[in-house]
């Protein structure tokens, strides 16, 4: 896929796909091209609004090239709330998209933690994560309740998080980084308070895009050569 190729996979109509290309162009401007985490800054870019968002993103471990593996071998992705899973593409891809949060009701009603921890620490306890792509968008407690299970031995193929607010949300991706790079889990976080859901859902849509410029031989992950 060559920089003037660029297709959004959320465009479906000719207005749609020329506002994205030329969306595009401009990020290009801003953000290099020269790697694969920068297709991910460039997204983080174009979700936002904001050309300085490019320097806040973080990546360990490779998490473009496992995520885009994790697509192309039809993992599940599995976000926190319904909003990020909304975000989601449904194009370019045959993965399962599915929310955590309505899961867990009595663990949080005896425990008092919130909504969302209490559905990730359920879903975990059903093996859900495990080689998933997981995406927390929203809450800080599930980005936290995910680092736990982490350190109890889940292993997803790729961490998206990006909580955002000023309650925990940084500290919530500083743990996410720290778990990541302790046990060697790929992960795409940024720092400071801003982030969201769009953005979450947004970078997920990179990597599908990814996927499919692998599945179309426009580009080639490292170890395929």
């Amino acid at each position: 896929m060559t920089d003037d190729d660029y297709a959004d996979l959320g465009a479906t109509t000719e207005q749609a796909m020329d506002i994205a290309e030329t969306s595009m162009d401009i990020v290009r401007s801003f953000v290099p091209t020269e790697t694969l985490n920068d297709r991910l800054r460039a997204k983080a870019v174009h979700s936002t609004g904001s050309p300085d968002f490019q320097h806040l993103m973080r990546f360990q471990n490779d998490p473009v090239v496992a995520g885009a593996r994790a697509v192309l071998d039809e993992r599940p992705i599995v976000t926190d709330i319904t909003m990020v899973k909304s975000g989601i593409t449904g194009r370019g891809h045959d993965c399962r998209v599915r929310k955590a949060i309505g899961n867990g009701t009595e663990l949080a009603a005896e425990t008092g933690m919130t909504r969302t921890a209490a559905s990730v620490l359920e879903l975990d306890r059903e093996g859900v994560y495990d080689g998933a792509i997981a995406v927390v968008g929203n809450a800080p407690t599930g980005a936290l309740a995910l680092c736990d299970c982490i350190e109890d031995g889940t292993r997803p193929a790729v961490v998206v998080a990006t909580p955002v607010g000023f309650v925990k949300a940084a500290d919530s991706r500083k743990r996410v980084r720290s778990v990541a790079a302790e046990h060697g889990v790929p992960a795409v976080t940024n720092v400071g308070t801003r982030g969201g859901s769009g953005l979450g859902a947004a970078l997920v849509n990179e990597l599908i895009h990814v996927a499919r410029d692998v599945r179309e031989g426009d580009v080639t992950l490292p170890g395929d050569e």
